[in-house]
């Protein structure tokens, strides 16, 4: 019974959307910030502005990854980038007290 309906449906396809009525993705659309996303942008902006670093470390942990997961990476690199930064600052202030 089931390969009497596979040959009998065998050549008949129905269009099932018109090819000019192409709907983009939820990830076609272009990241913010020159296509390079928030995160990517903080961190490369970073070493001129290291608050910019704080700020996407802000975002990475109220998740604002979650409205696209492409901007994560950048994002958790700013973080990362951000304690590293801490971190010096914090051993150039014990150096300069002792």
């Amino acid at each position: 019974m089931a390969e009497n309906a596979m040959v009998c449906g065998k050549g008949r396809y129905t269009l099932v959307k018109d090819v000019d009525d192409v709907e983009n993705g939820a990830y076609d659309k272009p990241l913010p910030c020159f296509g390079c996303g928030i995160g990517w942008f903080s961190f490369l902006l970073g070493f001129v502005f290291p608050l910019l670093w704080y700020y996407a470390t802000f975002l990475y942990f109220g998740n604002y990854y979650r409205k696209d997961p492409r901007e994560r990476a950048g994002l958790a690199a700013s973080a990362i980038t951000a304690m590293g930064f801490s971190l010096l600052l914090l051993v150039i202030a014990v150096f300069r007290w002792f």
